[in-house]
Formats: C-alpha cells, sequence, structure tokens
C-alpha cells in the first residue's frame, strides 16, 4: 500500500511538472522557423514551460519575482540537461516597464495577470515573435481559485488586447481536468505594430 501511495505521489507531481497543454499544442510555433529573440517565460513559477521550450534546443529566460520559485526552475533544468536563463524581476513595479523592449522571440504567460503589463509585452515581443498566453476568466469563482476580479480576465478582454497581431488560435471557455474558465490566446506580432 505504501508502495502505491507513493507511485501515486511521484505520478501526480510529475504531473503537475507538465507543460501547458496550450504549450505542448503550438509549440510547432516556436520551432517551425527560426525565432527573432529568446523565449520569455513571464511569471514562470516551478518553470515546466519554459523548461519545455528549452528542450525544444531553444534559448529561454525565465523571471519570476520569487527566488524559490526561481529556484525549482533552475534545479528543474538541470534534472532535464537544459539550460534557462534566470532572472529575478518584479513585473507589478508601478509606473515601471520590467521587460526589456524588442528583444523576445517569444512569451509565454500561464495563470498570471497583471494588466499593466499588456503594454510592455507588447513592447518586448519583436516583430514576427509569438505570444502564448492562457490565464482565469470571470467565470472561475464558481470552480475554485483565484476569485479576485484583478486576476481574471473579463470576457473578450485577452483578445481585445492582441486583436491588431496575427491571431493563431483563440479560445475561451471551460476547460477540463482540472475544470476551469480560462481564456487563451497563440499569436504573431506583424512587422510595424503599433506598441
Amino acid at each position: 500500500m505504501l508502495y502505491l501511495t507513493l507511485l501515486s505521489l511521484s505520478a501526480w507531481c510529475h504531473m503537475k511538472l507538465q507543460p501547458a497543454q496550450l504549450l505542448v499544442d503550438h509549440i510547432g510555433m516556436f520551432t517551425a522557423q527560426p525565432l527573432p529573440g529568446p523565449v520569455l517565460d513571464v511569471a514562470c513559477g516551478q518553470g515546466h514551460n519554459g523548461v519545455f521550450v528549452a528542450q525544444q534546443n531553444l534559448p529561454v529566460i525565465c523571471c519570476d519575482k520569487v527566488r524559490k520559485a526561481l529556484d525549482s526552475a533552475r534545479q528543474l533544468a538541470k534534472e532535464n540537461g537544459v539550460i534557462v536563463q534566470i532572472l529575478q524581476v518584479d513585473l507589478e513595479q508601478e509606473g515601471i516597464n520590467p521587460l526589456r523592449e524588442d528583444l523576445y522571440g517569444g512569451i509565454l504567460v500561464f495563470r498570471y495577470l497583471h494588466r499593466p503589463l499588456i503594454p510592455c509585452i507588447r513592447k518586448a515581443i519583436k516583430d514576427g515573435g509569438v505570444l502564448i498566453y492562457e490565464t482565469f476568466t470571470v467565470d472561475q469563482p464558481q470552480f475554485g481559485k483565484p476569485r479576485n476580479p484583478d486576476f481574471l480576465l473579463q470576457h473578450g478582454e485577452l483578445l481585445r488586447w492582441f486583436q491588431d497581431w496575427q491571431v493563431i488560435h483563440f479560445f475561451e471557455g471551460i476547460k477540463e481536468a482540472p475544470t476551469r474558465a480560462v481564456a487563451q490566446i497563440v499569436c504573431r506580432k506583424p512587422p510595424s505594430c503599433r506598441q
């Protein structure tokens, strides 16, 4: 019985470190042709998405405010035989753009929303770069956390932010396993896009 419990715990931990399905489904956006810069994993947490991208032989920068999360990301990268650059940064400094402009070939954002950061993300991606973004909508409280409206997208909000980009994929609704209310977008920044 103890062996079964340990095995189940191990499987659960392994699942928790899996990259987001949206990223897995659209990794070809990063690998089909050379990106114009490194991939930034915003608010990376334990780094499972950034490490997955690094496993595709792409340069990755994992950024987060929390040092412990970044240490976990570095360890996960080491365990998977890849290198990711670690950047500790407070993404929510008022009046400051924490992201370098016109640097990234791709940006990943999962389960994170800080509305003042959106213009910074738009400026940070180079022309031709790809954004993959998924986070919770206002329908999420019926399924669990987060419940704070500051962390929940309004209907259509994510699409409005990037409607002038080339939208490859957009979804807004309920996803299962686990049940959650999310919006997702995969889009490419067109040449000479207004910031």
